[in-house]
């Protein structure tokens, strides 16, 4: 079992001389066991050895024998222990994932790496129970080696050879009574999935947990080859293999907010490349939207539709991205941001309303036609401001005038489009 556990280390390169290895343990077979192994070999990898225990206080007296019996262990053998407590409470996921968050967070501060005792059986379990919940690449990977500050040098060892070794150097060990249940999906494949798998193969455990390994690495190599700074264009997603694809989706939407995005996610962002809605967007979970900005994939801020502004002259209103400065004209100027009208009755900026249409010098058009015609994103259309009176559409910014509104001569009223500077 040490052999294992060094080469295990040493070609994930685990550990370096100096590094401070802190044990998690929980005083059952496999931390015990680890606690242990790292112990006798802290001279050969030249590290130092601690442990943190951490009591969830979910058995009552059982969790303060664990805990007494973990003090007395690192006492033994002069390792400095870490304790911690906590009462945890069910979330979303359940219990067993409430009391797994709630431990890891309890690593949160501690100067060193912590090893975790997951075990090749530990982790042919999770490939199962992501085989039954659904997953791709990534899930059958099982549980990483390295992740961060945290390793786990055990996972080509089994439970068999950690309960075998605990019986060679005579060490005991706790035992935690929910173990036995078979309230969690863990268990159930513990107890009665992997002994049928045993029973055709008694090397199932480090069988797939090889197996997740080898996966690992594939994925390593799909990961670095979907790497980017910029999100490629659409054209250019949509030729590329739906491997490399896919994962360039999924680390946008992180990047968007997604959390966690599942496949299902992935799948709508990827119907977003091949839709012929140049403006389509989608809503995912986190408030966060995104869309297509004709040859890209971005995140939709999610912003309310301004209110109609009343614009007097002279005088100056915010509407949208934009603050609007409206005075009497000196000379006449039109261009897509300076319009110079003659209104009838008050002046109003509001948004975009059905029906809106611009005559320019190609001929009139609807507003909405010329937003698309100029690939004004959908989800900007609504910020830009069109200027209005009792007669109509007098122009929209970044537009311009509605040629039948501008005067031959004076007197007018020059109205001025500036981006506000958060927008520039």
């Amino acid at each position: 079992m040490l052999n294992k556990l060094l080469s295990f280390i040493r070609r994930e390169k685990m550990l370096a001389p100096g590094d401070t290895v802190i044990c998690a343990l929980s005083g059952g077979t496999d931390s015990v066991a680890l606690l242990f192994a790292l112990y006798l070999l802290k001279d050969k990898l030249g590290i130092h050895l601690e442990a943190v225990h951490f009591n969830h206080h979910l058995r009552g007296e059982e969790s303060d024998r664990d805990e007494a019996f973990v003090r007395e262990l690192c006492d033994r053998y002069d390792v400095p222990l870490h304790l911690r407590s906590g009462n945890v409470v069910p979330g979303k996921k359940g219990l067993e994932a409430a009391a797994r968050e709630a431990r890891y967070a309890s690593f949160e501060g501690l100067h060193g790496k912590i090893a975790t005792a997951h075990t090749a059986d530990d982790n042919a379990e999770t490939v199962l129970l992501h085989l039954i919940r659904g997953t791709g690449l990534k899930g059958l990977g099982g549980i990483a080696p390295v992740r961060g500050n945290l390793i786990r040098p055990m996972l080509t060892v089994t439970r068999r050879e950690n309960e075998e070794f605990l019986k060679d150097w005579c060490l005991d060990h706790v035992e935690d009574s929910t173990n036995a249940s078979d309230a969690y999906l863990r268990n159930r494949v513990r107890h009665h999935v992997m002994p049928l798998l045993a029973a055709e193969n008694p090397r199932i455990g480090e069988n797939l947990s090889q197996m997740a390994l080898r996966l690992r690495q594939d994925e390593a190599v799909l990961e670095e080859q979907s790497a980017f700074e910029t999100l490629p264009e659409v054209e250019t997603l949509k030729k590329m293999p739906p491997a490399i694809r896919s994962r360039m989706l999924e680390r946008f939407l992180k990047d968007c907010g997604v959390r966690e995005p599942e496949d299902t996610h992935i799948a709508l962002a990827e119907s977003l490349l091949f839709t012929n809605k140049p403006s389509a967007r989608v809503r995912l979970p986190g408030d966060v939207t995104i869309g297509r900005n004709y040859d890209r994939l971005e995140a939709i801020p999610l912003r309310e539709t301004p209110a109609d502004v009343a614009l007097t002259c002279p005088g100056e209103a915010d509407f949208g991205d934009f603050h609007v400065v409206c005075a009497p004209a000196q000379t006449i100027q039109n261009t897509p941001d300076t319009l110079t009208v003659a209104p009838r009755g008050p002046l109003m900026l509001t948004s975009r309303r059905e029906g809106d249409a611009l005559r320019l010098s190609g001929g009139t058009k609807s507003v909405k036609k010329l937003f698309i015609d100029r690939k004004i994103p959908a989800h900007c259309r609504p910020f830009l401001p069109v200027l209005r009176d009792e007669g109509g559409i007098l122009g929209v910014a970044s537009i311009g005038a509605h040629l039948d509104r501008v005067p031959e001569d004076l007197p007018a009223v020059t109205v001025r489009f500036m981006k506000k500077k958060e927008d520039r």
